[in-house]
């Protein structure tokens, strides 16, 4: 069956007409949630993550189960852009896991996830987005480098110059 709308909270479903008295909701483009907030980890359950920077500085966290490496470092002022809100449309947010076998302990990357990674600077066998892993008890003890240079790919970008 096949709804199309007919506006004015009338749709038509299959053969039938049916109304609907639900009020029309303004579109937002703004995220619901904001990026760069993590929430603290409870007292016994903290998770250990370290990011590695551009200039070789290792920095340690605590951090809860279920926040994204794009979440922690900027929360922590780190250099990690994430220029599509963490929407995993850009590959501003790449990390370098280090551990080959913590690597392999990681869901498997989306074919969306593998599609930015490829527009990535610096990719490697154990490249991930910060915005698509997930902190979880299989993942405590990360260790991520930050790649020395990011792509932002912007419109701007090839707009042609005057």
């Amino acid at each position: 069956m096949r709804a199309q709308s007919h506006g004015r909270g009338i749709a038509q479903i299959g053969g039938s007409q049916r109304t609907f008295n639900s009020p029309r909701r303004s579109f937002s483009v703004t995220a619901g949630v904001q990026h760069g907030h993590i929430t603290p980890p409870k007292p016994g359950e903290e998770l250990h993550v370290s990011f590695i920077d551009k200039d070789g500085q290792k920095h340690d966290f605590e951090v809860a189960e279920g926040d994204n490496l794009l979440d922690i470092a900027q929360a922590n002022d780190l250099e990690m852009e994430g220029a599509c809100g963490g929407s995993c449309a850009c590959s501003t947010c790449h990390v370098i896991v280090e551990d080959p076998e913590v690597f392999d302990k990681m869901e498997e990357p989306s074919d969306d996830e593998n599609d930015m990674l490829d527009l990535a600077f610096g990719l490697t066998e154990t490249s991930r987005l910060g915005c698509q892993v997930v902190m979880n008890k299989d993942l405590d003890g990360l260790v991520v480098r930050l790649p020395s240079m990011t792509r932002n790919l912007q419109a701007s970008d090839f707009a042609q110059k005057k």
